[in-house]
């Protein structure tokens, strides 16, 4: 498939500048991607959409504050997006500036943070902090939230609460895994109560995820690089739903592709570098429903929930989407799409 074939023209209103007032509240597009069929509910209706022999698996990525304002000795301005912190005093970051600086540079970033330029590599930076051993706390104090391009307003207070998932908690993500937003505690609670089992994986989200494709052969993309990890209770926990007969139920696309990498030969748990790229042709071994925001035109998270729905079945509900007013990207609404093709048959797990 060609890059043209995931594109769409959206109308601009649809991209939401703001989350729902209730996380959720927001809407939910079921897709059967076996029939094809369509529903329009309200998100806590997927409560009712899952059965206590499945499992619910999330990614518990915490959102760092990545942004950083800053200048050079020269004095010109600039603006630095951390995409992974590398050790206490280190960071891998994109650079916005008129002139990039040269290693070796000092540059000045909010809160007097002094950084020094240590290698510039296939546009990004490695920055080293001065008189810095914790960077993570560093961000968390002068940093801002790396909302994503196509949000307009600059970062609120408000931002810092609603771009981060409720059940947030391993820090490293430049972007939120937005599938999630949509969960509540009261929501998680009431799945707990039913008996419905959840479990966690972490990937560290990039700064990548919002790279646009410059190719139309797919096959000549280079995925970005993401941090990944696979705990053995996680893979317990799909052992057993698979024991019981149950599916596997992904929140977001982060998740799963951090499950399908893990499962490159039975599903184990593990941690490490993931540039899984997923179009359709993929045979998928171990997610069997998908939770999912609507993504960006020619984007590569739009080619892998086409190969999870199938790309007409993806096309139509997207189509649908528009007519309806649905809420698009990271603050809007959320679709479950059932994995077109069998069920899960031919999935292995191992201890």
């Amino acid at each position: 498939m060609k890059l043209e074939d995931f594109d769409y023209a959206l109308p601009p209103e649809l991209i939401a500048q703001v989350p729902a007032r209730e996380r959720a509240g927001s809407r939910l597009l079921h897709l059967d991607g076996r029939t094809g069929d369509l529903r329009d509910l309200l998100f806590r209706d997927i409560v009712d959409l899952v059965s206590r022999d499945d499992v619910l698996v999330l990614n518990d990525t915490r959102v760092i504050k990545a942004r950083l304002m800053g200048r050079k000795a020269s004095g010109g301005r600039l603006e630095v997006l951390v995409e992974r912190v590398l050790s206490p005093n280190e960071v891998l970051a994109q650079m916005r500036v008129s002139h990039p600086p040269g290693e070796g540079t000092r540059i000045v970033l909010d809160g007097s943070l002094e950084a020094t330029v240590l290698e510039r590599s296939g546009g990004f930076v490695r920055l080293r902090f001065e008189d810095c051993d914790d960077v993570l706390s560093a961000l968390e104090r002068h940093g801002a939230v790396p909302l994503p391009p196509y949000i307009e307003h600059a970062p609120e207070a408000a931002d810092e609460a609603r771009y981060q998932t409720v059940y947030a908690r391993e820090p490293g993500a430049v972007a939120a895994p937005t599938a999630g937003l949509h969960f509540d505690e009261p929501l998680l609670e009431t799945f707990r109560n039913r008996g419905v089992p959840i479990a966690y994986v972490t990937l560290h989200v990039g700064a990548g995820t919002f790279q646009p494709v410059r190719t139309s052969d797919l096959a000549a993309h280079q995925m970005h690089s993401e941090w990944y990890s696979v705990p053995q209770q996680t893979v317990e926990a799909i052992g057993r739903a698979r024991e019981r007969g149950g599916r596997v139920l992904a929140v977001g696309t982060t998740t799963l592709r951090a499950l399908e990498t893990a499962a490159a030969s039975g599903l184990r748990a593990g941690m490490g570098e993931t540039k899984l790229f997923i179009v359709p042709g993929y045979r998928f071994r171990i997610v069997d429903r998908l939770v999912t925001n609507f993504h960006l035109p020619k984007s590569t998270l739009l080619m892998l929930v086409s190969a999870f729905g199938g790309p007409e079945n993806v096309r139509r509900a997207y189509r649908h989407a528009i007519e309806k007013a649905y809420r698009f990207y990271s603050y809007g609404d959320a679709m479950l799409i059932e994995r077109a093709g069998s069920g899960a048959e031919g999935h292995t797990v191992e201890p």
